[in-house]
């Protein structure tokens, strides 16, 4: 930016909100649910209404576009910072609804006391008691309307209130109106900044205490496009994400917004309202990733910015028909991923792996990878259970490995390219054989499960191997561990906590994840604090014939298998004293040989 990139002009904020209205300014948040409270938007006012600063806006104008016919035009400016502020003005002035979180639309009206005087507030939130209060007006976009005049809402108000000084009052009410005649800076960014730089400005500068992103960014683009659909499209993004945490919403889409309903997304994203599964509940930045990952053959967000822009990477130039071809593709990809066909097969395929609850999805990245992967599938027709193996596959691969922990966008890039190199199932089965060697299971992730986190992916993937595996939970006759983990059974400490405590064990110790196993609650509250020795004690005697203690395994055989499948030693059974340190080596290895069995069998 050091040479001079931008520039920087003071304008009127009747001229600016002019802009927004006519469409030369694009504001990509108009139709999201705005995020201020209505107390801001008051306190926005009052700064104006006392000659505070309220801010840089920040524009960037979309590049020069080359249209079919040969010539030349440039794109709108996009406020890429101060859409709240804007968007405030506009509401609270210019009788704008917005949106609430549940995408009804309200009007926020913020009340004018012209009388205030020393700490007395000039400005309220407005409330029945305001209204009712003949020195408040209780709208003040009343006094903003086109047909407005200032006698008659002076002479209005001295008639509610006889009493007051007419001149004092006409002052405040001029005073009010002229705020739309103070300067705000607007930074426009020079158009011809690469996407990567204008990125960067908007994930820094609009922030306001939020994390953002490049898919906020995207999303923004997409939002002011009105020739290809981008502000519908967008809707379609986001009302699916809502509906699929909240089904009820889909009468809300229906009674809020009959525009939208009448278009083609909310007939396939309707069978959602009919949905209470929470194993997969999308954000707008993964089905971003989705959808454009699988259409594109790209991983990286800002080169969706590029191309809803019309950018050409060969000739490094903007084209009206790369942008049109974009919009029309990303919406392929979107919906793609909203079939319930597609979104049905994906979680089953999940589900049949062993992640049979959201608690078990630990790593959304790598659920959206396999999401592309199951969709790239089905484009190069490969038969549906060879897909679902792969998916199943590389998921695991994946959350072992944490292959998309670290630089997501990076490794999707990677990852999609291979793909459309190589083809689907030669790469797939090269990485997850690369990825996974003998060596892995032997000697890297028993270190790896050297660990007390519960939500580590190692124990993650423990509990479904168990659970896609079919064992039973420990001790249990009959209950398994897909049982337990649907009802949320417990985490039993084979070592018991206190015992361990009782010997000077700290947590990162006793939480270790070789020390879990999944138990029925009321055989966990049985052995309570007891020692191991004493409590596999009383096992042996439950299985040759002594009373029934903890759950209801009465055969010594049975017993020593639900001891394998637990990846337990059997050694606990002998009756020797047992050291902790060498149970939770030995414990890790034979955990490490489950996963390995699981995957083996995906």
């Amino acid at each position: 930016m050091a040479t001079q990139r931008y520039s920087v002009t003071p304008h009127p904020i009747d001229t600016l909100l002019t802009w927004v209205k006519s469409g030369e300014i694009a504001i990509p948040e108009i139709q999201r649910p705005f995020v201020w409270e209505a107390t801001k938007v008051r306190n926005l006012l009052d700064s104006l209404y006392q000659g505070f600063p309220v801010g840089y806006l920040i524009a960037w104008r979309n590049p020069t576009v080359k249209l079919k016919d040969g010539t030349s035009s440039a794109g709108k400016r996009i406020l890429i910072d101060g859409q709240q502020r804007v968007t405030a003005l506009m509401a609270s002035l210019l009788e704008m609804e917005v949106l609430t979180k549940d995408y009804e639309r309200v009007r926020i009206r913020i009340a004018f006391n012209p009388l205030a005087e020393g700490d007395e507030p000039s400005f309220e939130v407005s409330n029945p008691a305001i209204a009712k209060n003949s020195l408040w007006i209780p709208d003040v976009s009343k006094l903003f309307q086109t047909d407005a005049d200032l006698f008659e809402q002076t002479d209005s108000y001295v008639a509610r209130n006889p009493e007051i000084d007419r001149n004092r009052v006409g002052k405040s009410l001029q005073r009010l109106l002229k705020i739309v005649n103070n300067s705000v800076g607007l930074i426009e960014l020079a158009e011809d900044l690469d996407i990567e730089t204008v990125t960067e400005i908007f994930i820094r500068v609009n922030s306001a205490g939020a994390e953002l992103s490049q898919a906020d960014f995207a999303m923004s683009k997409i939002a002011v496009n009105e020739t290809y659909g981008g502000n519908t499209l967008r809707k379609a993004i986001e009302y699916f994400c809502h509906l699929a945490i909240s089904p009820d919403f889909y009468s809300q889409i229906e009674k809020n917004d009959p525009e939208f309903a009448k278009s083609e997304f909310l007939a396939k994203m309707a069978w959602l309202k009919d949905v209470n599964d929470d194993l997969y509940d999308p954000t707008y930045t993964d089905m971003l990733r989705v959808a454009f990952t699988s259409e594109f053959g790209r991983g990286k967000l800002q080169d969706l910015v590029a191309l809803l822009s019309g950018r050409n990477f060969a000739s490094k130039q903007y084209e009206e028909i790369i942008a049109e071809e974009s919009f029309a593709k990303l919406k392929q990809g979107v919906l793609a991923f909203m079939s319930k066909t597609h979104f049905d097969r994906i979680t089953m395929i999940l589900k049949s792996a062993g992640f049979v609850t959201s608690d078990l999805i630990r790593s959304r990245n790598a659920i959206n990878f396999a999401y592309i992967l199951y969709l790239r599938g089905r484009r190069e027709n490969l038969p549906a259970a060879d897909i679902e193996s792969l998916v199943r596959r590389w998921f695991a691969m994946s959350i072992l490995t944490g292959r998309y922990s670290g630089s997501p966008e990076t490794a999707f890039d990677l990852d999609i390219r291979q793909i459309d190199s190589q083809g689907l199932r030669t790469y797939a089965e090269a990485v997850i054989e690369n990825e996974l060697p003998t060596t892995f299971w032997t000697g890297m992730l028993p270190q790896l499960m050297d660990t007390s986190s519960a939500m580590s992916p190692y124990f993650i993937a423990y509990q479904a191997a168990q659970a896609q595996l079919g064992d039973r939970g420990f001790l249990s006759a009959g209950i398994r561990v897909v049982d337990l983990l649907l009802n949320r059974g417990d985490k039993h400490h084979v070592f018991p906590r206190k015992h361990l405590q009782r010997g000077g064990a700290s947590r990162s110790s006793y939480n270790q994840i070789a020390n879990f196993v999944m138990a029925q609650s009321e055989i966990n509250i049985a052995i309570g604090d007891k020692a191991p020795e004493v409590y596999f004690g009383e096992l042996r005697e439950q299985v040759n014939g002594g009373p029934k203690r903890y759950g209801g395994i009465t055969d010594p055989a049975e017993l020593r298998a639900n001891l394998v499948m637990n990846c337990l030693p059997t050694s606990l059974l002998d009756g020797e004293s047992l050291d902790y340190d060498a149970f939770l080596v030995e414990r890790r290895l034979l955990m490490a040989e489950k996963i390995r069995q699981w995957v083996a069998v995906l």
